[in-house]
């Protein structure tokens, strides 16, 4: 169409994930290189191809994104061709991502949120700023901007910032207002850089969770594509499970692999110095992203299984969440002191 150009690219591909729900008997989750899709057993036994499948989407296409004249849906099903498609995808991806990173939240005047996964996640409100790329990692600020411009009324819209309330926790006056809106009055906080304290909610379409390891002082990250266990124990399935929903969980964050590129990543709770864990092919694929002082002192699956093999890497690698432990161990003893001098203090009780 003549409406159609690149801005709009990951618009219509985002997209998909609605649409495609919309078809009774198939399911999909995700978004670029982490989709999921189910067929039930009664569609699939209904459908000779996916000739009406690719119809119902391109009807739905046309009818809800009205600058669309003309498409063409493809299915590939051989592996080989699957793989090649695939890293052409991740090229484009990679330059769509490129785009913000010179853009911050302090050089916007507004934010934009999607409600595209409230349908699996009625309480969740996804916030996009310059620093903070949504939690499926499909739809940056530049992408929100464009979705809103084409389709005011779409899942896709402006939110205004409002006053600054807390630099290093990215909180704004106009983000906790919409978080109100949207949750149902479920929270009326959310701090973007935050983990700990009122975090983003957590949809359930997320790349990667983050973990806190009290043990530690830690956090860890797992993504979708590690299929074994993290060092405390659970699974991405298992923590995804308890962290989504649309929910502020203390201790667990859903987030799009590109925040990890982010100036602000988590800064209110330590940023980089806070990484303990990782998959190895996560760290990896973010390699780019973390502090080189930093790249062999956070512990992957090769390094550490469960907590104590965790906690010696840390030591021997002296990672700087190490110098908490002393001091936390120092807090304890001088509570432990004062409630001696405390006991000793009280009065004897006579018989």
């Amino acid at each position: 169409g003549e409406l159609v150009e690149p801005d709009l690219e990951s618009v219509v591909e985002r997209r998909v994930h609605d649409f495609i729900n919309y078809c009774q008997g198939i399911m999909h989750l995700n978004q670029r290189y982490d989709v999921w899709m189910r067929v039930s057993k009664d569609t699939a036994a209904k459908m000779d191809s996916f000739e009406p499948f690719g119809k119902a989407v391109m009807m739905l296409f046309k009818t809800e994104l009205p600058f669309i004249e003309k498409m063409q849906v493809t299915f590939y099903t051989d592996k080989d061709e699957v793989e090649k498609q695939m890293e052409t995808a991740k090229e484009i991806f990679k330059a769509r991502d490129a785009r913000t990173k010179d853009l911050h939240d302090e050089d916007v005047e507004v934010f934009y949120g999607c409600t595209l996964c409230q349908s699996f996640a009625p309480t969740n409100v996804c916030v996009v700023s310059p620093d903070r790329i949504s939690l499926c990692g499909a739809i940056n600020w530049f992408d929100g901007r464009a979705a809103a411009k084409v389709d005011p009324e779409g899942p896709q819209f402006e939110i205004a910032k409002g006053d600054l309330l807390d630099a290093v926790t990215g909180e704004y006056a106009g983000v906790n207002d919409i978080a109100k809106k949207l949750s149902s009055g479920e929270f009326d906080k959310i701090k973007l850089h935050s983990f700990f304290d009122s975090p983003h909610t957590s949809c359930g379409c997320f790349e990667v969770v983050g973990f806190y390891i009290p043990e530690v002082d830690g956090i860890g990250w797992v993504d979708r594509e590690y299929q074994g266990m993290a060092p405390n124990g659970i699974g991405f399935s298992t923590m995804a499970g308890q962290t989504g929903g649309g929910k502020q969980i203390v201790g667990f964050l859903g987030i799009g692999v590109n925040y990890f590129y982010s100036p602000k990543f988590i800064q209110a709770d330590g940023g980089w110095n806070r990484v303990v864990w990782l998959p190895s092919k996560l760290k990896e694929k973010i390699d780019e992203a973390i502090p080189a002082d930093l790249k062999d002192k956070i512990a992957t699956e090769n390094d550490a299984s469960d907590i104590e093999s965790l906690k010696a890497f840390l030591q021997e690698k002296n990672h700087p969440v190490v110098a908490t432990w002393a001091a936390a161990e120092e807090e304890e003893e001088e509570e432990e002191e004062e409630e001696e001098v405390a006991v000793a203090a009280a009065p004897m009780m006579m018989p």
